[in-house]
C-alpha cells in the first residue's frame, strides 16, 4: 500500500487532506444569490428549473440572504441607483465568493440601455471571475459558466481547453468572457 493511500496523522499530510475536503466541497457546492433584473432573469431561472438542472453542478440552492451565498450572479441592467445596493450586498457575501456576469448588460450596459442611468458594466463596482455573452445568453452558457468556476477553484483547465478549441472563450488577465452555448444533454 502506498504512503498517499494512508490517512495519517503526520501534520503535513493532514492539513493537505482536508484542503482537499474543503476544496471539493467549495467547488461541488455553490450557494448562488441571483440578482435577476431584466430578461437575463428569465434565462437565470430557466437554469435552476428542473429541465437545466443546475444541481448537477452544485449550484441549486439559491439564497437569497448574502451572508448564506458565495455567487452572485448579476443577470440584468443594472441602474446607477442599483450599483451602491449591488456593491453593498456584494460585500455582505461570504469569503471566498465570485461573481458571473451574466448577459450584455450586466456586462456592459448593452448599447440598447446607453442612457445616463445605466451602469456600463458591473465591474465598475465589483470584480467579476466570468462574462457570459449574449442577449439574453442561453441557459447552457450559465451552466458552463459555473463548470469553469469549478476547473478554476481545483486548478484544472478541461473547460478552459474545450471553450477555447470551440473558439468560445475569450481571456484577457484576469477577466474571462464564455461565448454562446451549446445544447448540453
Amino acid at each position: 500500500m502506498l504512503e498517499s493511500e494512508i490517512l495519517t496523522t503526520r501534520a503535513d499530510k493532514f492539513k493537505e487532506f482536508i484542503k482537499g475536503i474543503v476544496s471539493w466541497g467549495r467547488k461541488w457546492s455553490f450557494w448562488p444569490i441571483p440578482i435577476g433584473t431584466a430578461c437575463c432573469g428569465i434565462e437565470y431561472m430557466a437554469v435552476v428549473s428542473s429541465h437545466f438542472d443546475a444541481s448537477r453542478w452544485g449550484a441549486e440552492v439559491v439564497r437569497f440572504s448574502p451572508r448564506q451565498a458565495d455567487l452572485m450572479v448579476v443577470a440584468g441592467t443594472i441602474t446607477r441607483k442599483m450599483a451602491g445596493v449591488l456593491r453593498r450586498v456584494w460585500e455582505q457575501m461570504a469569503e471566498p465568493k465570485w461573481v458571473i456576469s451574466f448577459g450584455s448588460c450586466a456586462s456592459s450596459g448593452n448599447g440598447i440601455y446607453q442612457t445616463y442611468s445605466v451602469l456600463e458594466g458591473i465591474d465598475k463596482i465589483i470584480p467579476v471571475d466570468v462574462y457570459v455573452a449574449g442577449c439574453p445568453p442561453r441557459p447552457e452558457a450559465l451552466l458552463e459558466a459555473i463548470e469553469f468556476l469549478q476547473e478554476k477553484l481545483d486548478g484544472k483547465k478541461e473547460i478552459f481547453k474545450k471553450l477555447e478549441s470551440e473558439g468560445r472563450i475569450i481571456q484577457a488577465g484576469r477577466k474571462t468572457l464564455i461565448l454562446g452555448g451549446h445544447e448540453i444533454r
